[in-house]
């Protein structure tokens, strides 16, 4: 597995400079100058969870109340994808379901419709803009890489991405330019955040993970990044050590070792938690130039069945309102998230950094999408000769096109409620 960090002396195609444009002037001359100075390091510092924000327009309700993008329901529509399996080149084969021969399609035709107010489509022209010059990066495990893909291919209907930095095994380490606005995207492999060891079939069967140790791979790069949309959570569920302080602090699935057993839950929350010190501290108001920061929360699997020994996903339909529940290790797990960010969000006040931190709320909504997943499609054509006793299917993963789509359009409303609120505070500053 390579590193990340470009070889020495390679430049970075784009600027690190950030840029506020003037919006329509507010008459705000009768508040004091300390509260402006008050206001605005409010605004730089952190932002509240998605979940308490407005995002455009439409999403101011009658009570007075905003959209809460989490709670809603997958309604029909017959405009479908802005992209498909054949325009897009960037889809990993597994989820390319299309091109693999997936019959039915009409998983491609919903959208999510929040309760009481509007998502609108991905406007890839409005992101190009508003992330001019900036290097978006995605840290976490193939979740992150998922929704890194689904980004790509629709942005690369307006603008074509170039593949400029490769590494790692299965280039797990890519980087994209858009030449047309100078933004760059890149992926970085790290399924704890942390420092950790994977598992793998010439060494011990678990993983190895210090808690306590940010992953450098990406770490080392924050200097050049100006947003991170951070994905983690399935591969905590392997058999793993946890080390901490240079002492063993337990383990998960151990039983031939002579370790406490601990489960997982603690030791995720302990890597999210490092994972956001260090980048609030490395990019706070004395220390760096600001970073916006994005945590999709946990993604439900949806095996089920005995097609495979762990189960099928062969649902064609979403699940209708109050057919699915949230609750057990998926709703921990979403808990996990949004506790970890809301204490970052306090945490970047103390230290007055200029982070902003949004939680991707998309546990619910992916959790009513059983529909949307490969399945025996992570195979091209696994049916064409005949269908056999047992088929392996990928439930955990998204097709492209498909649901994983609608977080990349939540992003965007929260983008544009930022740079909104950036342009206002430019006219509080004399």
């Amino acid at each position: 597995m390579g590193v990340t960090s470009p070889p020495k002396g390679h430049s970075y195609p784009y600027s690190l400079a950030k840029k506020l444009l003037p919006y329509s002037l507010y008459p705000l001359y009768v508040l004091l100058p300390i509260a402006l100075f008050s206001f605005c390091l409010h605004i730089f510092s952190s932002t509240p969870s998605l979940t308490h924000l407005p995002s455009s327009k439409g999403e101011l309700i009658r009570n007075g109340r905003f959209c809460n993008y989490n709670n809603g329901r997958w309604v029909h529509d017959k405009m479908g994808p802005l992209y498909n399996g054949t325009t897009c080149g960037t889809i990993k084969d597994g989820q390319n379901c299309i091109s693999h021969g997936r019959p039915d399609l009409d998983y491609l035709y919903w959208r999510w419709k929040p309760r009481r107010c509007w998502l609108p489509r991905f406007d890839p022209d409005a992101f190009m803009t508003l992330l001019n010059n900036k290097h978006v990066a995605f840290l976490g495990d193939s979740m992150a890489r998922n929704q890194l893909e689904s980004l790509l291919c629709i942005l690369a209907t307006v603008s074509k991405p170039n593949l400029i930095y490769t590494s790692g095994e299965d280039n797990k380490f890519r980087r994209w330019h858009f030449a047309s606005h100078n933004i760059v995207v890149s992926v970085y492999w790290s399924p704890f955040l942390v420092r950790g060891f994977e598992k793998s079939r010439y060494g011990p069967n678990y993983n190895e993970l210090y808690v306590d140790s940010v992953d450098e791979r990406w770490g080392a790069d924050l200097d050049h990044i100006d947003m991170i949309v951070l994905s983690i959570g399935h591969w905590f569920l392997h058999p793993a050590v946890y080390y901490e302080g240079g002492s063993v602090l337990g383990c998960h699935h151990c039983n031939a070792l002579n370790h406490t057993e601990i489960g997982f839950y603690g030791a995720m929350r302990k890597a999210i938690k490092m994972a956001l010190k260090t980048i609030i501290e490395r990019k706070g108001a004395n220390n760096g130039n600001g970073i916006d920061v994005f945590f999709t929360t946990f993604s439900p699997s949806h095996f089920e069945g005995e097609w495979d020994n762990a189960g099928a996903c062969s649902r064609t339909k979403p699940y209708r309102r109050g057919e699915r529940k949230l609750e057990g290790m998926d709703a921990e797990m979403r808990a996990i998230v949004i506790e970890e960010m809301e204490a970052a969000r306090l945490n970047a006040k103390r230290f007055n950094a200029r982070v902003r931190l949004a939680i991707l709320d998309v546990t619910k909504l992916s959790l009513l999408r059983p529909d949307g997943h490969p399945g025996p499609y992570m195979y091209a054509f696994p049916f064409a000769n005949g269908i056999h006793d047992r088929v392996q299917n990928d439930c955990v993963h998204w097709c492209l096109p498909g649901p994983i789509d609608t977080w990349n359009q939540i992003m965007l409303q929260v983008i544009k409620r930022w740079n909104a609120r950036s342009r206002r505070v430019v006219r509080l500053i004399p």
